[in-house]
């Protein structure tokens, strides 16, 4: 089982700047991608950004050039650094893990947060 709890998240003015933040705990070694995504009301979840192990990294078009994640290993977190907010982005940001167990990593897990409230508004 893997744990995820982030922070970060609040109310700022179109064109301003948060980072979010997503600390994992618990079967860490298992994790093989981290990630964002939101889910504005009455939209469904997306995909923010995503980032494996292994260092690739994807982006949904509308965050490109905006938002930019990061992992530190040694804190087991992961970071969202979204620059030139706008009122579109507005949205509960969701920390996401994949895992996987079992002889040759076959068997995935999905892990999933609280979630954090982002609201552009003026």
């Amino acid at each position: 089982q893997v744990q995820l709890v982030e922070s970060g998240g609040g109310l700022v003015q179109p064109g301003g700047s948060l980072r979010l933040s997503c600390v994992a705990s618990g079967d860490i070694f298992s994790i093989t991608a981290m990630g964002w995504y939101r889910q504005a009301p009455g939209k469904q979840r997306e995909l923010v950004a995503s980032m494996t192990n292994g260092g690739s990294i994807n982006y949904a078009d509308s965050v490109k050039g905006r938002f930019t994640i990061s992992r530190d290993n040694a804190k087991n977190t992961v970071y969202l650094q979204m620059n030139s907010l706008k009122v579109e982005d507005t949205a509960v940001y969701i920390c996401n893990a994949m895992a996987c167990s079992g002889f040759g990593c076959h068997i995935t897990h999905e892990y999933w947060g609280q979630g954090t409230q982002v609201t552009g508004s003026s």
